[in-house]
C-alpha cells in the first residue's frame, strides 16, 4: 500500500512492487498474474479484518445490549489505525474507486445478517436504520483519517460509544447464531 502513497496504480510496475517486497518477479508471478489480483487480495484481507473488529463487542454473547458495551470491546478503530496507510488511500484519494463503497456495504450488512432487534419498530426500515449506522460510523472514521488519526484509537471508540448510548440507549439485540462465522 506504501506505492500507492507515491504514485498512481496504473504507475506502479511489478519491478516496483517485487523491490518494495524485496522478492523476485517469479515469486509474483508464482502467486499473482496482475498487479491488481494482489490489490484485490490486500482490500479483501483488510475487509475481512475490518468485518471481524466490528463484530467483536458481540462476538462472545448470546444477547448484545448497546447500553451495557464498554469502549474496550470496540476494535474497529484499532482496526484503522493498524492499517491506517490503506485507509488513508481509500479516504483520502481517488485512486481506489469503489472501495469506499464497498467499506460501507461491508458495514451496513452486518447488523442485518448479524443481529435481531429485540425492540423492532416496525415503522423503521431495517435495511435504511443498517444503512444509517454504516454511514455514521464510517463518516467518523473518515473524519478521523482526514483529521491524520488526532485522537486514539480508544478516544474514537469512547466517542462512538457515547454517541450509540445517546441516541440508542435501549436497543438490545439477540445474536443470530446461524449468521457468525
Amino acid at each position: 500500500m506504501c506505492l500507492l502513497k507515491e504514485k498512481d496504480l496504473k504507475d506502479i510496475t511489478i519491478t516496483d512492487i517485487v523491490q518494495q517486497a524485496d522478492i523476485n518477479r517469479g515469486t509474483f508471478y508464482k502467486h499473482y498474474q496482475y498487479k491488481e489480483d494482489l490489490l484485490g487480495e490486500v482490500i479483501d484481507e483488510v475487509l475481512l479484518d475490518l468485518v471481524d473488529s466490528y463484530r467483536e463487542p458481540y462476538r462472545q454473547v448470546e444477547t448484545f445490549v448497546v447500553g451495557d458495551m464498554v469502549a474496550s470491546t470496540i476494535k474497529i478503530f484499532e482496526h484503522i489505525a493498524q492499517y491506517a496507510n490503506f485507509y488513508e488511500i481509500v479516504l483520502k484519494t481517488d485512486m481506489l474507486p469503489g472501495v469506499q463503497t464497498k467499506i460501507c456495504n461491508e458495514l451496513k450488512k452486518l447488523p442485518i445478517q448479524d443481529l435481531v432487534n429485540t425492540q423492532q419498530n416496525n415503522h423503521i426500515n431495517q435495511e435504511l436504520q443498517s444503512s444509517y449506522y454504516a454511514y455514521a460510523i464510517l463518516g467518523m472514521i473518515i473524519e478521523w483519517v482526514n483529521e491524520d488519526f488526532q485522537h486514539s484509537p480508544r478516544y474514537m471508540a469512547e466517542q462512538l460509544l457515547e454517541i450509540m448510548k445517546y441516541n440508542s440507549l435501549n436497543v438490545v439485540y439477540k445474536i443470530n447464531p446461524n449468521q457468525m462465522h
